[in-house]
């Protein structure tokens, strides 16, 4: 596993655990892990199939063998517990280790995540699962950021877009890998086990967000034991990165508040 350590080296640090979504690339955090630096030890990592980790994806290993990555890594560095911040695929980890391994996450933060995938999601997965056997790897890469961001945010930022594009060509995880984590992140279900999760829980959520509904974050707030919604009407699915300075304001909110329900939520 590839992991990256930024920010504070004190030994009485607190640490964040950023995990990223299904592109599986530690880089994907870049305007957080400024935003957190100060404050904290952050660690980022490359999923196993995904960037400098790379590999193949466990066979029928699911998410649990993702969030075994995850324990890996922390013991590797010695670190008992973490607050764990999840993009979608990464919120699924998130939400599976504070289940079978509670002890190793203090505070969690779950982004555009899911307790059970909605069908809606299934429908944006088969198109683009569609799109790269039928079409191949670069209409594949070229329809992402429709599913990521708003498309204002898109027509304002081209150059980014065309820089996201050649990116993911040139580092494509490859077609088995990807459908691997596309089957396990559609076949995750704890909805019924919400109710376990008993620690401070952060959901962030927008209501543009294409492909994730933001009812599925309301609905991991009802089961959650002690969870709260921050939802935000602009963002897409990707509102860390397109919205990065108040996103970041609220996750320090939360992460330095002595309760998270007096953290601000918008």
């Amino acid at each position: 596993m590839h992991f990256d350590l930024h920010g504070r080296t004190d030994a009485g640090a607190r640490t964040v655990l950023l995990s990223s979504g299904l592109g599986g690339s530690g880089a994907y955090w870049a305007d957080q892990i400024s935003a957190l630096a100060t404050d904290f030890r952050v660690v980022t990592y490359d999923h196993r199939g995904t960037g400098r980790t790379g590999g193949a994806v466990p066979e029928g290993g699911g998410i649990p063998a993702m969030a075994d990555d995850v324990l890996e890594i922390l013991d590797a560095l010695a670190i008992e517990q973490v607050d764990f911040v999840g993009h979608a695929l990464g919120g699924l980890i998130g939400l599976d280790i504070a289940l079978r391994a509670p002890s190793r996450i203090g505070r969690l933060v779950l982004v555009n995540a899911w307790s059970k995938a909605d069908p809606h999601s299934g429908r944006c997965f088969d198109i683009r699962i569609e799109l790269l056997e039928k079409s191949g790897i670069p209409a594949f890469i070229k329809a992402q950021p429709l599913f990521l961001y708003p498309a204002v945010w898109m027509a304002e930022n081209p150059e980014r877009m065309a820089a996201d594009e050649a990116h993911g060509l040139a580092h494509f995880q490859g077609r088995t890998n990807l459908l691997a984590r596309i089957a396990a992140l559609r076949a995750f279900d704890v909805d019924g086990r919400l109710a376990e999760i008993d620690h401070e829980t952060l959901v962030m959520a927008t209501k543009d967000d294409l492909l994730v509904p933001w009812t599925r974050s309301r609905r991991l707030v009802e089961g959650l034991a002690n969870g709260v919604l921050d939802l935000v009407d602009h963002g897409g699915h990707a509102v860390n990165v397109v919205d990065p300075g108040p996103f970041n304001q609220r996750l320090l909110d939360f992460l330095k508040s002595p309760n998270h329900r007096k953290a601000t939520a918008s």
